[in-house]
């Protein structure tokens, strides 16, 4: 295993938006990650939607969490920092997840998956049990799941929209279009703007593609045995999610077995980015139960 760290200090940072760009080699890959927070027993390692960097992570929610906790954020392999071509199947990004896990050592994790995360947050839970404490998943959905082979569909029209509007599409596929979802919207684009330096590379046209290709696999797949999860569980979704329809978070909360389940008021998708300081809140208070 090699590391390579730009920074002598990589646990100093008081902030994510100052947090050093570090990267480990997996398999002769190199995998980007930043690391914030104390040094926890157990770290919360996290995974994020189809064609996000590490600059997509909340910041409020990275450093809510971390105040508390050690927190890994990592870019999936073909994305952002990290080298090789982006997985076809979130199988695969589970293994590197699982791979990187062991990389930096660690002999148990929580997990926080939002959106193409919770679907690699899951599997990662089914393929190595022992290394996982707790599990919070959020704006996700189970293997097959209601409408999950259809995003393709729902945001290429929301993508157009963004240009012709000039708007990050994430204004129309995270958030509800009242005045209290778009309200969150604009607040939660301007905190990803935050981080001046050393930003990540955004995807290229070719990884945001296979990913989707992933995604919609794994919307085709056959059902997993989410009953096989013995870990306590946490799920957050809004009530009106479009990206990873709303009823999937209640099917996961059936299946997997004593999940809790948190489903906010008018917002969407990104329903923990409407309402980061009670969902920090909420997680906390679950990963430390």
């Amino acid at each position: 295993m090699t590391l390579m760290a730009t920074s002598n200090h990589p646990g100093s940072q008081s902030s994510f938006i100052n947090a050093t760009n570090q990267s480990v080699l997996i398999g002769g890959i190199p995998f980007a990650y930043r690391d914030l927070g104390p040094r926890t027993e157990v770290p919360l390692v996290m995974f994020n939607h189809w064609g996000a960097v590490l600059d997509n992570f909340d910041p409020r929610i990275i450093d809510g969490l971390a105040k508390t906790r050690r927190v890994i954020t990592t870019d999936y392999r073909g994305i952002g920092g990290s080298g090789g071509a982006a997985p076809l199947t979130v199988g695969e990004m589970a293994d590197d997840a699982i791979g990187l896990i062991r990389a930096l050592g660690f002999d148990k994790v929580d997990l926080l998956g939002f959106s193409l995360g919770g679907f690699v947050a899951q599997d990662i839970a089914l393929k190595a049990p022992e290394r996982v404490r707790r599990l919070i998943l959020t704006g996700t959905g189970p293997a097959g799941g209601t409408g999950i082979d259809n995003v393709g569909s729902v945001t290429w029209p929301l993508m157009i929209k963004g240009l012709l509007t000039l708007r990050d599409p994430k204004f129309y596929l995270f958030f509800t279009t009242t005045a209290n979802g778009q309200r969150a919207a604009s607040e939660y684009l301007q905190r990803l703007k935050e981080r001046r330096q050393d930003r990540d590379k955004g995807p290229t046209p070719r990884a945001f593609l296979r990913q989707l290709k992933a995604i919609t696999a794994w919307g085709k797949q056959a059902p997993q045995e989410l009953g096989r999860l013995r870990m306590p569980t946490l799920i957050a979704n809004g009530d009106n999610d479009i990206m990873v329809p709303t009823v999937n978070s209640r099917e996961l909360a059936k299946r997997i077995p004593n999940a809790q389940l948190i489903i906010y008021q008018d917002a969407g998708h990104g329903s923990i980015f409407q309402h980061p300081t009670d969902f920090v809140a909420k997680a906390l208070a679950f990963l430390d139960a």
